[in-house]
């Protein structure tokens, strides 16, 4: 992936390579990688490709002994601390979270959210909460595993980031709250300059979503393109046509469309949560609940405003 929309790409990796120490098997091999900032890069590929294992290192997960990675400039894995400083906000999701013990104890969903500072990003909370459909009277003991998903993104989206690593946490979400989430990450890498590196197998409503689009097999990217490199165009469904520089996409049919009319109108006639006046607001709830939660409120939130950016 080459260009750029400023000097300095979100992600740049040269000749990354990984090997699991546990069983010395390459999960990863050769990967160079050049995202330029505000790009919305779609990994594709079967399971054991190796798009978890990127993602994670991305993350500052696991580390690397072959290769490099710069994240908007800087060294994740540097000692000095003004380096890790040029990353930015890096914000890692996947699936194992839903997972953990906490996330399924009787525990509100106002504690969760004010945990990781609900209450220093109170606008951008409240625009979450509605985006993502939440029911702040929410417990987690009681939440759906979609219901619980959208609270995980709520608590990771909260806080604005540089670049956002997603690894199929969009699985268990209806198509509407898919889509809403969708195109909220479009308009943040659009307005803010940020970027986001998604893998998934759902692929209905991303053909136009993505900025660039990479394939993974066998830990190796085997091929890779910008958006504009694809041509969807009429013909039997299914087949792909690969040109010198770009590829046709043949159009498929697609029951995502009628799917997605449907759940506009369920919630039409549902109307969305915040617009039931009878509901208490968040700052009522919070200020019932943290308190059995937590014996200094105040600690939390001054940790979160010194590490709130403006972005």
């Amino acid at each position: 992936m080459t260009g750029s929309k400023t000097a300095v790409p979100a992600i740049k990796t040269t000749h990354l390579t990984y090997t699991f120490p546990e069983t010395n098997k390459v999960g990863l091999y050769d990967i160079n990688i050049t995202l330029p900032r505000s790009s919305r890069l779609l990994l594709v590929g079967p399971n054991g490709a190796g798009k978890s294992t990127l993602l994670k290192i991305l993350a500052g997960q696991k580390l690397i002994k072959q290769g490099s990675i710069e994240l908007n400039g800087g060294n994740p894995f540097a000692f000095d601390y003004a380096e890790k400083q040029r990353c930015g906000t890096i914000t890692y999701l996947g699936t194992e979270w839903a997972n953990n013990g906490i996330t399924q104890r009787d525990i509100p969903v106002t504690v969760l959210i004010d945990s990781v500072g609900g209450n220093v990003y109170p606008e951008r909370r409240d625009m979450l909460v509605n985006l993502l459909d939440l029911d702040i009277s929410w417990r987690m003991n009681s939440c759906s595993d979609g219901e619980r998903r959208r609270v995980q993104l709520c608590m990771g989206l909260l806080k604005p980031w540089d670049l956002l690593l997603l690894d199929e946490v969009t699985v268990d979400l209806d198509v509407l709250v898919r889509f809403r989430l969708l195109g909220f990450l479009k308009k943040e890498c659009e307005e803010r300059g940020c970027s986001v590196v998604y893998a998934t197998h759902i692929f209905d409503g991303l053909g136009d979503w993505p900025s660039q689009i990479a394939h993974l097999s066998g830990g190796c990217i085997v091929e890779q393109y910008a958006i504009d490199d694809i041509k969807y165009v009429d013909g039997s469904e299914g087949g792909v046509v690969k040109k010198e520089n770009s590829i046709e996409v043949q159009k498929a049919h697609s029951l995502y469309p009628l799917a997605l009319n449907w759940m506009a109108d369920d919630l039409k006639l549902r109307g969305e949560r915040t617009e039931d006046k009878t509901r208490p607001k968040f700052e009522e709830l919070s200020k019932k609940t943290t308190e059995m939660y937590y014996d200094d409120k105040a600690r939390i939130t001054d940790y979160f405003k010194t590490t709130r950016t403006t972005k």
